[in-house]
């Protein structure tokens, strides 16, 4: 009888999914302690998974398991070559948060635009500031260049709001055709930072791994044009934190929008915190109501379908196990 774990709470709808599915049985664990870790995985055919870490000492209680569902896109924090060694698919929900994530972009694009977070805090003062400030200056998203880098099911959506905006949309994604980015009424660029030091904005959009990892680096934030918007919605670990730290602080970029951080949950202060004209969200961007919905769903079916022997290689990240199984 198939038992899944999800190591912490996901939505309901999801749960009661697998738990209405015939010999399939279902536990939520809240307790994630060594100890609990130790007594409980063993016991886990699938586990549901959102940002704890996987890595070999967690995989060595995991003696059942036949699937890791991650609930969400990114898998920094997964072994994955140790999953692949005990033949264990890795999946992702790659079309559940796009939108959300998206949406989330271009709010932080928008608050940073119009100095959301300065107007809100003067406007709290026991003597509200009223009307608009000249040490707060604002500007319409309408008639702006922006930059998106990474062009997947995240960074389209991006550059198709960018544009309903009214902005010129420019795109660097080497893994995508010009033809096709043209196609799309968008504009393909050869070198992302060459195109940052023509952008208002600069987003960012990519997977991290050795060829990303700090893309964003003080020579790229120097390209980039005086007073520009950063905004980074992907992962921490695409920049460089004190290069972003050092821009925002010289007032060579306007302003930064950031959803991730290099490491995760931040838990002790860091430099970047007291940065001016900097808005910060905690990795929230795919956390609304539907987006943790859809995520929980695709991880589930995910493991209901491991199960029945019909997995989609298209959401499994280490497709080599699969060719091992037939």
């Amino acid at each position: 009888m198939p038992h899944v774990i999800c190591v912490r709470p996901i939505h309901e709808a999801a749960i009661e999914k697998m738990r209405a599915t015939e010999g399939v049985t279902v536990e939520v664990l809240m307790d994630i302690s060594p100890e609990s870790l130790a007594r409980n995985l063993p016991k886990a055919d699938a586990l549901i998974v959102r940002t704890i870490r996987i890595d070999r000492p967690f995989l060595s209680h995991c003696t059942n398991l036949r699937i890791l569902a991650r609930h969400g896109v990114g898998y920094d924090a997964v072994d994955v070559p140790a999953l692949t060694e005990r033949n264990i698919p890795l999946t992702i929900t790659p079309e559940a948060n796009a939108v959300s994530v998206a949406e989330h972009a271009l709010m932080l694009m928008l608050a940073c635009a119009r100095q959301l977070s300065g107007y809100d805090a003067n406007l709290r003062q026991a003597k509200p500031v009223w009307g608009g400030q000249p040490n707060l200056p604002t500007f319409d998203l309408a008639g702006k260049t922006v930059l998106v880098v990474g062009f997947g099911r995240i960074g389209t959506r991006v550059a198709k709001l960018c544009a309903a905006f009214g902005m010129k949309v420019l795109v660097r994604d080497p893994n995508i055709g010009k033809g096709a980015i043209r196609g799309l009424g968008f504009i393909p660029v050869d070198d992302a930072a060459e195109a940052a030091a023509v952008a208002d904005i600069v987003t960012i959009h990519c997977p991290s791994d050795a060829s990303t990892r700090h893309m964003v680096n003080g020579a790229f934030l120097a390209r980039m044009k005086k007073g520009a918007l950063f905004i980074n919605t992907a992962r921490g670990t695409l920049v460089d934190e004190a290069a972003l730290d050092a821009a925002l602080r010289s007032g060579h970029l306007g302003a930064a929008g950031i959803d991730v951080f290099h490491d995760e949950p931040v838990e002790t202060a860091i430099p970047l915190l007291t940065a001016p004209n900097l808005i910060f969200t905690p990795h929230v961007a795919a956390s609304t109501a539907e987006g943790l919905a859809r995520m929980a769903m695709d991880a589930a079916e995910a493991c209901l379908a491991c199960f029945a022997g019909t997995l989609d290689p298209d959401i499994v990240v280490n497709k080599e196990v699969l060719a091992r199984r037939n």
